[in-house]
């Protein structure tokens, strides 16, 4: 095999181990657009999921393996011909499908699946033989390797080798390594397993102990050419090595990391934001580059510094990532080119029929807002597009009643199919008063595993974000909506949830079945 050694692979597992994380469960509407997004982006693989696990996962990866431009797209199995046949019928149809199978080797792995060493080996060179007849492009990874004994990971990797695999992930499962260990053993293999030279080692890291990034680019020092991460670093537990980190960082300190990746960088920020939006998990402010405050001074020798000189207090242009060159406010009087003009900036593009839907929403928030600022109409995007589709519930009405003694009411008009129903509920606050109220026009079962706020901009009238999560039976719903009124983000943000969740019983099951001994890293 030809490997360019100057080039980093990125593997986007955003869609399979991001999507592990508890709550995380993306529609198949969302993975549609986030897999169509990271092929844009420049994206080498996407891991678009773990066929075997569910209806839904295979349905997705079949998917988005017809549908890729460029990406290879990866599907996992645990080591079975089950598995491995489940995961090349979702990825067949893909111009450059690959298959990904993995088996726990540490001590502690061993003993899930109760086998030798010897018994082990030997179904790692049954099933790595049997992906590989069914397809060319095969990676394989020894679960929990940083914690597998030198000799038998040695081992191990070379049955793999020999069976056809041509990628060697090695994962750090548990996130318990630490940057000169990542690179020293992927220096090792390289040098001492026996036919290392016709395959890619690949770095899995997790966050455990704040290290996934450093342990990714140390693997990529010590040889490895593919790293494997997630948007935001979303992921189980701690997280992943996040995709941006790893990136900017090879772009920024090419000085010393002399190694490539094919990503428009300029895209990162709009992906961070969705992948934010349709899992419910929100970004830190102070998050390594696609943090709210990643280019924000405040200090006063800082906005000096700023002033005169950008690169004073700045190691990369905002624009980089995808942020627009200024945060000059829209106003009420700006009109639909400007406002395309400024979506563009913000990476966004829209159809006629979109623009024209979301300038109507961006008007009426202008009539109630002094300013318009980025931060605003991304939060207006993100509204529209956790609202697209979920039309069987609809919030038509709401008149809140608060004061200093419980309970507060909450007066409200929902659309349930074709019809109005108004009720009037109290609750300990105005927001639980209102959950209350959808609860006795649309009765479920579903319990509140979320809620959370913020605030998109500065000010009084800044819109505020909300997001819920519910969960019902198994099946995981997040919701999010912004307003400049609270308590209204919240219930649209709630109803979002609900109808997801009545889409996914519509559909007879959760997009995600739970499977045992699914973690490929």
């Amino acid at each position: 095999m030809t490997i360019d050694k100057n080039r980093v692979l990125i593997f986007d597992t955003t869609l399979r181990d991001g999507e592990q994380s508890p709550g995380a469960t993306m529609s198949h509407d969302e993975k549609m657009e986030i897999a169509g997004l990271l092929d844009e982006m420049g994206v080498d693989i996407i891991e678009a999921g773990f066929p075997i696990a569910s209806e839904g996962d295979f349905a997705a990866v079949s998917e988005i393996a017809k549908m890729a431009k460029s990406a290879t797209i990866c599907g996992l199995a645990r080591a079975n011909f089950k598995d491995i046949d489940r995961c090349w019928e979702a990825v067949r149809h893909a111009k450059s499908p690959r298959i990904h199978t993995f088996i726990g080797t540490s001590p502690l792995h061993r003993a899930i699946p109760n086998l030798t060493m010897d018994e082990m080996a030997d179904r790692i060179h049954e099933t790595v033989t049997h992906a590989r007849n069914l397809c060319d492009n095969v990676q394989w990874s020894p679960m929990d390797a940083t914690r597998t004994e030198w000799d038998y990971l040695k081992r191990v990797v070379e049955i793999a080798i020999k069976a056809g695999a041509t990628t060697i992930n090695i994962p750090d499962t548990v996130g318990y390594t630490a940057p000169v260990e990542s690179a020293d053993l992927i220096r090792r293999l390289i040098a001492e397993v026996d036919g290392a030279e016709d395959v890619i080692f690949a770095t899995h890291c997790h966050n455990d102990l704040g290290m996934a990034t450093a342990n990714s680019l140390a693997a990529v020092a010590g040889g490895a050419r593919q790293i494997e991460c997630t948007i935001n670093g979303l992921g189980e537990r701690a997280g992943n090595t996040a995709l941006e980190e790893v990136v900017m960082a090879l772009k920024v300190r090419h000085d010393i990391m002399p190694w490539t990746t094919g990503i428009d960088t300029r895209k990162i920020m709009h992906i961070s934001r969705r992948v934010a939006t349709v899992s419910g998990f929100n970004v830190q402010f102070n998050k390594a580059i696609v943090g709210k405050n990643a280019f924000a001074h405040e200090s006063g020798i800082h906005q000096d510094g700023m002033l005169k000189n950008a690169e004073t207090f700045e190691i990369m242009r905002p624009q980089d990532v995808g942020l627009s060159e200024s945060s000059l406010p829209l106003g009420k009087h700006s009109g639909r080119a400007a406002l395309r003009a400024k979506l563009k900036s913000l990476g966004i593009d829209m159809a006629d029929n979109q623009l024209g839907d979301l300038f109507v929403r961006f008007k009426a928030l202008a009539d109630r807002k002094k300013e318009v600022f980025d931060e605003d109409l991304v939060a207006l995007v993100s509204d529209a597009g956790a609202a697209e589709g979920a039309d069987h519930l609809e919030l038509k009405f709401l008149r809140v009643i608060c004061g200093t003694e419980a309970p507060q009411s909450a007066d409200l008009i929902l659309r349930v199919g074709d019809k109005d129903e108004r009720v009037t509920a109290t609750g300990d606050g105005p927001v639980d008063a209102c959950f209350n109220a959808v609860k006795q026009v649309f009765p479920h079962g579903a319990r509140l595993q979320l809620y959370q706020v913020g605030a998109v901009t500065e000010g009084t009238d800044a819109q505020a974000t909300v997001s819920v999560r519910l969960e019902e039976d198994g099946r995981i719903a997040t919701g999010s909506s912004a307003d400049t009124d609270t308590v209204v983000a919240s219930v649209k943000a709630y109803v979002n949830a609900l109808n997801r969740l009545i889409l996914r019983r519509e559909k007879g099951g959760s997009d995600r079945a739970e499977v045992s001994y699914k973690d490929a890293g």
